[in-house]
């Protein structure tokens, strides 16, 4: 059996789309194709339902994709193990994470360079649940999400840091009231035009419990899928937007701009590093996984 056939498999089962899948391979859509049905005809298996256009994968082919997932993963471990007899840590890393950890992973990615330089990471942002997904189907090697929901008997979680909040604002968009103010409460925080993530977003469903807690509904005019929109916006004077601390220590307010902590309540929300339960852990995931525990001892604060 031929290994580039089931990367095929996999690639196609992580993008749901023939053409997506062929493109990531590095192939013509109809050279994929015959990829997979030589693969079908191999196992003697019906692999794909097919249709005018992709319909997914049938029962017997999900089947094959967990044993497909299984056999690459083993490959790689093989060829890193090797690799790491000779004291190399090498070979490519897929991280994702959640937009309100982007900060931390950017900090990771030079821990890590700092550390294994012949590693080649590869970040990619998700919600919450699609990452958890992808970890568990090993579609990614590793992620930075929400504790709140990981499956800790299917996967390895380690804490990172807790996220707390912060107003980004411009200042022309605050109350006379609240000009001279050195925190907001949510209850504030929520009279000002906002522009969030996206309902789809773990985080918008957290600050849509925290508003409800505080007895008020926030005033959205923005939603996006990640928060450069809504920066993009606060700068230019448009709307407020709510950011992780980790993310607002990463820049300094613009001009006419205001960054406040939001209390009453302080918000605390676990966020982790998250990897796939493994007999034998890859190389690379097991350097990022020390990685990260001796930078976190070494500076408690990170945490």
């Amino acid at each position: 059996m031929d290994l580039k056939d089931l990367h095929c498999l996999t690639a196609l089962a992580r993008h749901q789309h023939f053409a997506r899948a062929a493109a990531d391979c590095g192939m013509s859509q109809p050279a994929f194709s015959m990829r997979i049905r030589n693969l079908e005809a191999r196992l003697g298996a019906t692999i794909v339902r097919r249709g005018n256009r992709f319909q997914g994968l049938t029962e017997e082919g999900n089947r094959i994709v967990i044993h497909a997932r299984r056999i690459l993963d083993g490959v790689r471990a093989l060829e890193q193990d090797v690799r790491a007899g000779r004291g190399e840590i090498t070979g490519r890393l897929s991280l994702a994470t959640v937009p309100t950890a982007v900060a931390f992973a950017a900090q990771l990615a030079i821990w890590l360079k700092d550390a294994h330089p012949g590693i080649h990471l590869q970040i990619e942002t998700t919600n919450s649940l699609a990452l958890q997904q992808g970890v568990e189907a090993s579609g990614f090697d590793a992620g930075i999400t929400y504790g709140e929901g990981a499956s800790r008997d299917l996967l390895c979680v380690d804490p990172l840091y807790d996220e707390t909040y912060m107003l980004l604002c411009p200042r022309a968009l605050l109350p006379a009231e609240l000009s001279t103010a050195e925190a907001l409460s949510w209850r504030q925080v929520a009279d000002l035009p906002l522009s969030l993530l996206g309902p789809e977003m773990q985080n918008r469903r957290i600050l849509d419990r925290i508003f409800s807690q505080s007895g008020v509904e926030p005033h959205v005019i923005c939603e996006a899928g990640e928060f450069m929109a809504a920066i993009v916006m606060a700068a230019q004077g448009g709307a407020a937007t709510v950011l992780p601390k980790i993310m607002a220590d990463t820049f300094t307010t613009w001009t006419g701009t205001v960054l406040l902590p939001i209390t009453d309540p302080v918000v605390q929300t676990e966020i982790c590093l998250i990897t796939p339960h493994r007999q034998t852990q890859i190389p690379v995931v097991e350097a990022l996984r020390q990685v990260v525990q001796a930078r976190l001892h070494d500076n408690p604060a990170l945490s």
